[in-house]
């Protein structure tokens, strides 16, 4: 998949936490990941693109790196026998907290996806009865998701890593992989909450008219490239509200629509998939540390 465009502000707090010196070459491979996922906190967009990248080549393959490292024999020795010690208490919470997250996205995202097949099937025949629906839908959304970032604000202020007391090496690994696992996903998932939230302002009938009128077709389309699928797709919509005699004018602003909703309809497909994936990944990695603990 191509690199996420880049943007010019960094909007999530970047860590630096180096694996041991002498890591495994599954810790090595789990730092790489970790070094990719940063590079992409500072230049992820809210497109769908972006949010698909964070998740299944990014998360996915963290997830992964830390799934083969919990296999190895030596690492469930460590575990085990730190077993009573907190940071295990700390990732096992974690991830019961972030599985919530992670799932109740995942709602808000179906919900969505269903008021945007609703809306598409409803254009199609010539009907915007359906815009009021899926407006609504999007305001019910924003409030959840509102809720679901004050949960991932308040996980963020505990990912703050105490110092270390002495330790095996191995111990030590497993335990700034799991940190560094419950931080990137906290990032990547408020990414994916806030292109769920994405709005547009309500442009007004004067910018509306100029972007469907083909008067300025280079400035519009510069301004449709720098907003992502849902705020395309409100500016579609609110050009539904105006009252034009043109006909064709009319047919022009359906067919936009349609086309904004199907890329939308895609990318909220993407970024499901890319949810199911992590969401998978997360049972994993928590069932193998209960069947480590449990020994």
């Amino acid at each position: 998949m191509a690199a996420s465009p880049s943007m010019p502000e960094n909007r999530y707090h970047v860590r630096c936490i180096s694996m041991p010196s002498r890591s495994h070459p599954l810790a090595l491979g789990a730092e790489e990941e970790i070094t990719k996922l940063r590079t992409w906190e500072t230049s992820s967009t809210s497109s769908s693109e972006t949010i698909c990248i964070g998740l299944g080549g990014g998360l996915g393959d963290l997830y992964n790196c830390i799934q083969d490292f919990l296999q190895l024999p030596l690492t469930q020795q460590s575990i085990a026998h730190h077993r009573q010690q907190k940071w295990v208490e700390e990732v096992l919470d974690g991830s019961v907290r972030l599985l919530d997250v992670c799932g109740a996205t995942r709602e808000i995202l179906l919900s969505i996806k269903e008021q945007v097949q609703a809306l598409r099937f409803a254009l199609r025949r010539r009907s915007s009865l359906e815009v009021n629906a899926y407006i609504r839908s999007r305001k019910k959304a924003k409030k959840e998701v509102t809720k679901l970032l004050g949960a991932l604000k308040q996980m963020d202020n505990k990912c703050a890593p105490p110092p270390l007391f002495a330790q095996d090496e191995l111990q030590s690994i497993a335990v700034k992989m799991f940190r560094e696992m419950r931080a990137l996903t906290i990032s990547v998932l408020r990414a994916a909450l806030t292109f769920l939230s994405s709005s547009r302002p309500r442009p007004s009938k004067l910018s509306l008219v100029s972007k469907f009128s083909h008067k300025e077709p280079v400035a519009c389309e510069g301004v449709i490239e720098q907003m992502n699928e849902f705020e395309n797709g409100d500016v579609a919509l609110s050009a539904l509200s105006l009252h034009i005699l043109d006909k064709n004018a009319e047919i022009e602003r359906m067919q936009v629509a349609q086309k904004r909703l199907e890329a939308l309809d895609l990318g909220i497909a993407n970024v499901e998939a890319g949810l199911e994936c992590v969401f998978r990944r997360q049972i994993q990695i928590r069932v193998s540390l209960l069947n480590i603990l449990s020994c």
